[in-house]
């Protein structure tokens, strides 16, 4: 029996000023639940996001924090933070917090119910994301467009909202297979999942933009679509049934 109810993993690059906020504000949320949590902090960078969370795990055990001074990419992050995870259910979120943890009130009944991949999804009619930059809101539409002309999962509107959560069998069962250390870590996820016929609920969120985009124009575009190339033409993959 896993230790924890739920694993929340918070992958983070230079986030000192919001990282302890966010960490708060879910800890108290679970203790409210009743539902014990574990909060994986997978932190890059070198402004003290790291050293700040250390501190924090010394009066709690449930904390737990690892990373590097060298940027790792967030999908690498998850990765880590999965391979350390002793929830039942396993999920990650924004450092950011722009997405407030209380949205899991939406998340919760549908896990309880089996299904074993759950996403937030800011494009869903009863979802509130707020107003994007109109560059953002095109760079995103391109985005989505040429993502699903190569992977497909054209019933997914939003595969890059950072709230997920799985059933702790089936993260294991991705993320051991997910090989995407950037920001298109999402997609693979996804694609892994709808080739293993895991089932996908999509949930409408509350999201607010705070306009600190940490992708480069150029060579992070350029990055994302090699990569789109590489979930696109890699071979199907198995579910592992370890």
């Amino acid at each position: 029996m896993p230790r924890f109810w739920i694993s929340l993993i918070v992958p983070a690059y230079n986030e000192v000023e919001r990282i302890s906020g966010t960490i708060k504000e879910a800890k108290l949320y679970f203790e409210r639940l009743g539902r014990p949590c574990e909060i994986i902090v997978v932190a890059d960078g070198t402004d003290g996001t790291r050293e700040l969370v250390e501190k924090m795990a010394l009066t709690d055990p449930a904390i737990k924090v690892t990373g590097e001074a060298r940027r790792r990419g967030k999908g690498y992050g998850v990765r880590r933070g999965v391979a350390m995870a002793q929830g039942e259910i396993i999920g990650y979120i924004d450092a950011d917090n722009k997405t407030p943890i209380a949205e899991f009130d939406k998340f919760e009944p549908l896990l309880r119910e089996g299904c074993e991949v759950v996403i937030g999804s800011r494009t869903l009619p009863d979802s509130s994301a707020g107003d994007r930059p109109v560059i953002r809101r095109l760079g995103a539409q391109g985005f989505a467009w040429v993502m699903h002309a190569l992977v497909g999962l054209r019933d997914i509107p939003d595969t890059q909202c950072g709230f997920k959560f799985f059933s702790r069998r089936v993260a294991l069962d991705l993320f051991k297979r997910q090989t995407i250390d950037g920001y298109i870590f999402d997609v693979e996820i996804l694609h892994l999942a709808r080739q293993a016929g895991y089932r996908i609920a999509q949930v409408p969120i509350c999201w607010h933009d705070d306009g600190d985009s940490r992708l480069a124009l150029f060579s992070g575009n350029l990055r994302n679509m090699v990569e789109l190339l590489r979930i696109a033409f890699a071979p199907a993959a198995r579910p592992s049934r370890d």
